[in-house]
């Protein structure tokens, strides 16, 4: 997963919150006969060992993808704090149809990927806080006051899978989450079987929305999803994220360009660039772009449908976007156990 760099620590009267609020929480450190004796054990993106003597009742989660996953677990009630992103105008609209609380906007926002408020974190007197590893300045602040973190680095499809089967462990839904599991792992083995015997492989050069010049190397999630669709990823770079040159696109020279939802920039725009038109991309008119974030997390189990999209812009000689809206009304309906799409 691509991020920022720099999370800012909201802390309010440090020293006050310290003295006022160490009753509740203890003195900093870890209490080991709770350790020793709990049941329930997840190792996190750290490698750091969490155990609980019975699930969470009250989770903050900060990171959007995690908190899908924790839906399609069933385990919403858990949730007492949600990442800031969640009230944004194209997230709103399917989480306000999962959640009443989020509909009303009374679940409270201690922060996001950017930045943490440790202040209303505390006052939530949370069992739990899942953020990302990264955020390290934040997770020491957080467990100072002897609260558990999970913390999320995801690389991979089967990080995604690990994040779902930890979930599913300590909230006690540990076959609710294996289902989901395999559910995915069938329906993007199936789409890799369906397109496997195919004979001229095209390949994909993906742009995210910095533009252009901002792409994924061979050791990504993109090109786990590209392999899936039967796609090769034209970027040589091992790296997870490059920049790379134009001239360096001319010497890929992809079949198509798939673009990450983008606000400010559409294929049209991408097809008219003057710097673009030696591509064979450009000159057959193959420039796509993915729908909005929500149903095309890479970082969630919602990985299948970007992948069957990609397919079938690579492959299939008609797009059929009723079969392919029907699929996706059957993906929500199966990972969140209910109908989001009106």
């Amino acid at each position: 997963m691509r991020l920022k760099r720099g999370v800012t620590i909201k802390i309010v009267t440090w020293v006050l919150c310290v003295l006022m609020l160490a009753g509740l929480y203890g003195c900093p450190g870890t209490t080991e006969s709770g350790e020793k004796t709990g049941k329930l054990k997840v190792t996190d993106f750290r490698g750091k060992e969490l155990v609980f003597t019975e699930p969470p009742q009250k989770v903050v989660c900060l990171i959007e993808s995690a908190l899908s996953g924790i839906y399609m677990l069933g385990q919403q009630n858990r949730v007492v704090g949600v990442p800031s992103s969640v009230y944004d105008q194209e997230l709103y609209s399917y989480y306000s149809r999962l959640d009443e609380r989020i509909k009303e906007q009374t679940l409270p926002t201690p922060g996001d990927w950017d930045f943490i408020s440790l202040e209303q974190i505390i006052e939530l007197e949370p069992d739990l806080v899942i953020i990302w590893a990264s955020q390290t300045d934040a997770i020491s602040s957080i467990e100072q006051f002897g609260i558990p973190v999970y913390a999320v680095m995801l690389h991979s499809f089967e990080d995604v899978y690990k994040e779902i089967e930890d979930f599913g462990k300590i909230m006690n839904c540990e076959e609710r989450a294996d289902s989901l599991i395999k559910y995915t792992a069938g329906t993007l083995e199936n789409l890799r079987e369906k397109y496997s015997s195919t004979q001229n492989k095209k390949s994909a050069y993906f742009m995210w929305s910095e533009g252009i010049n901002e792409t994924s190397g061979k050791n990504s999630t993109v090109t786990q999803l590209f392999q899936t669709a039967v796609v090769e990823n034209a970027c040589d770079m091992p790296s997870e994220h490059v920049t790379v040159s134009v001239e360096k696109i001319y010497d890929w020279d992809p079949d198509m360009i798939v673009m990450w939802n983008n606000k400010g920039m559409d294929p049209e725009d991408v097809l008219k660039d003057p710097l673009l038109q030696g591509l064979s991309a450009i000159q057959n008119g193959r420039v796509y772009e993915l729908p909005e974030v929500f149903s095309c997390d890479f970082w969630t189990l919602k990985m299948q449908y970007p992948a069957r999209l990609i397919a079938e812009w690579a492959y299939a000689e008609e797009i059929q976007s009723e079969i392919l809206e029907r699929e996706l009304r059957r993906m929500y309906e199966v990972l969140y156990g209910k109908k989001l799409m009106k």
